[in-house]
């Protein structure tokens, strides 16, 4: 068993490409890839949730990592391209919660937020119209066929 273990291990050694999706090089920043997806998606919620600490650290966390992804040897340009990714979407997020608590940016989503509130009122409005209507046409055709 250790034996086919070991030819398996020198097989996928030998051919470059699949030593590399066999490593820590690939499977580390793959798995990490994860926080920039997250920071991307939030990037369109409410800027109320969002913790200026902890986007604060994972800043100075990608800042330090894409460093250091570039001084290990070999150069990891996946890790590096991460935190590339993560670095600037926490900086997108670090300026989305500064607006919304120091520029006034809190005002802004209030007034959002209203016309959002306004525009679903007539939404469900004219949806109770149209159901109204349609209920109508449907009994006059009822009467219509017997």
């Amino acid at each position: 068993m250790a034996a086919a273990i070991k030819a398996i291990n020198a097989k996928i050694r030998s051919n470059k490409v699949l030593d590399y999706f066999c490593s820590t090089h690939f499977w580390g920043p793959a798995s990490n890839f994860g926080i920039p997806v997250a920071a991307v998606l939030d990037t369109k919620k409410d800027p109320e949730i969002i913790s200026g600490t902890f986007t604060a650290a994972l800043t100075v966390y990608s800042a330090t990592f894409m460093r250091y992804a570039l001084a290990v040897t070999p150069k990891n340009y996946l890790l590096f391209g991460c935190h590339f990714v993560n670095f600037n979407a926490q900086l997108t997020q670090m300026y989305r919660w500064y607006d919304y608590w120091y520029l006034g940016g809190s005002d802004k989503w209030a007034k959002i937020r209203a016309e959002a509130a306004k525009v679903e009122g007539q939404a469900a409005s004219i949806t109770e119209q149209a159901k109204d209507k349609v209920g109508g046409a449907v009994s006059e055709v009822k009467k219509t066929v017997s």
